[in-house]
């Protein structure tokens, strides 16, 4: 029988490692203005996978890439044939986010990799750190671009879109870091449930529930679905600001409209206990036809809309439109939705999550379950079929900004239930 509190004093042992990796990162992705960028296929990005990499290969761990150039970082097992335990997040952040979001999880891989060679341990089977790349859809406006990709799984013309800064297309900057964009295109994958045994992720906590509570570590439930227009418009008439309320087709007050009637909708969900979120993260007229004396006939929007169950997820879809045809008939405007990009529901696994709890009980480590407030790697694994669970740290300020502030030693007690669990699964 493992003996968890031999494990756990391995893994506080390599706190040193933490701590000059999480500097590494600052180090090699600070933003000029706040924070931390790394972007989606960067040079930041690139340098942060070589660096890891490097870290890797000194504790003896093989290096390796794949098409969607994601990076690979094994300990072999004992049976080079048995599936695999995958344990990984991304590495690329929003624009002056924080340190901790993404590459918490990738550390945590690398500890529980050094804490185990410590205690001697011979895994049964490989043990797989995977930095994933291009997780945040900011940059690309398409989910879970490098855990997709190595499933095989990316959506037909994902390689087409083009990031927001660069304008260069998904697939020149895969080219340039290294990838081969036409085995993506071919479905070509790495990982899949005839391979992988399990995919582990560790995150720092996006909202407020763990520090609230007090509590350190917690167990993740699941992991929201979402639908998303990341292109969408609404067009109605530019018009002089002396028009009449009803010949105006006016776009800003239809969208305003728009984004009331979902609020609404919020907020009618949540008196019924049915958990539900929406994100309007974009909203603006055209710079170059705005003024103070113009009715504005078109406004451009961006919407995230996501729940925890797939039929949840079709009845909020179905909503949203009737609202935009009400919208539409009253105000005599059109909305233009565009593209329509989707994340699947993330269902974790029962049995790897209760195991989770019972080694965090015997460590003596608070712990609670919560449901993810937002999309993760996890959820593309889970959705291919593999089995798939995911702790969050506490973070005191919340996430996607400079001030995230995950604690070494709140980061330290989950990764010692997660290499806890592994000394169990690999012996």
């Amino acid at each position: 029988m493992t003996d968890y509190r031999a494990v756990a004093a391995a893994v506080m042992a390599r706190r040193p490692l933490a701590e000059s990796l999480f500097e590494e990162l600052v180090r090699l992705s600070r933003d000029p203005t706040a924070g931390v960028t790394r972007a989606s296929y960067s040079d930041e990005e690139n340098r942060i996978h070589d660096s890891f990499g490097r870290a890797a290969a000194t504790l003896g761990l093989a290096v390796e890439r794949d098409a969607a150039a994601n990076t690979y970082m094994t300990r072999a097992g004992r049976d080079r044939k048995a599936k695999q335990i995958v344990i990984g997040s991304h590495l690329d952040s929003v624009k002056q986010g924080g340190n901790f979001d993404g590459a918490a999880g990738v550390v945590a891989g690398l500890m529980a990799c050094a804490a185990l060679q410590d205690l001697g341990v011979a895994p049964r089977c490989d043990i797989s750190v995977m930095g994933v790349r291009a997780e945040e859809s900011a940059w690309f406006g398409v989910s879970y671009i490098g855990s997709r990709a190595a499933l095989g799984v990316l959506p037909d013309g994902a390689l087409d879109a083009r990031r927001v800064d660069s304008g260069r297309t998904l697939a020149e900057h895969i080219r340039a870091a290294g990838g081969a964009p036409e085995a993506i295109a071919a479905h070509q994958r790495r990982l899949g449930p005839d391979n992988t045994r399990c995919f582990l992720e560790l995150h720092i906590e996006q909202g407020p529930l763990l520090d609230r509570d007090g509590i350190p570590v917690g167990i993740v439930m699941g992991i929201p679905g979402d639908f998303r227009f990341p292109d969408a418009r609404v067009v109605g008439a530019y018009d002089h600001v002396g028009l009449l309320r009803s010949y105006r087709h006016d776009a800003v007050v239809a969208a305003s409209e728009f984004a009331c009637a979902l609020d609404a909708l919020w907020a009618e969900w949540d008196a019924a206990e049915r958990p539900m979120a929406f994100t309007i993260g974009q909203f603006t007229t055209d710079p170059a036809q705005h003024a103070m004396t113009k009715v504005p006939g078109e406004l451009r929007f961006t919407l995230d809309m996501r729940t925890y169950e797939p039929e949840l997820l079709a009845e909020l879809e179905a909503k949203t439109l009737a609202i935009v045809r009400s919208i539409e008939q009253r105000r005599g405007v059109r909305f233009e939705l565009g593209h329509t990009a989707r994340a699947a529901v993330g269902r974790m696994d029962p049995g790897i999550r209760d195991k989770f709890e019972s080694i965090a009980r015997d460590l003596a480590i608070p712990t609670r379950r919560l449901g993810s407030p937002a999309s993760h790697d996890a959820a593309a694994f889970a959705a291919a079929g593999v089995p798939t669970a995911m702790m969050f740290v506490r973070n005191t300020n919340g996430s996607h900004n400079p001030d995230e502030a995950m604690t070494i030693d709140d980061f330290l007690q989950a990764t010692a239930i997660l290499t806890g669990w592994l000394a169990d699964a690999v012996a």
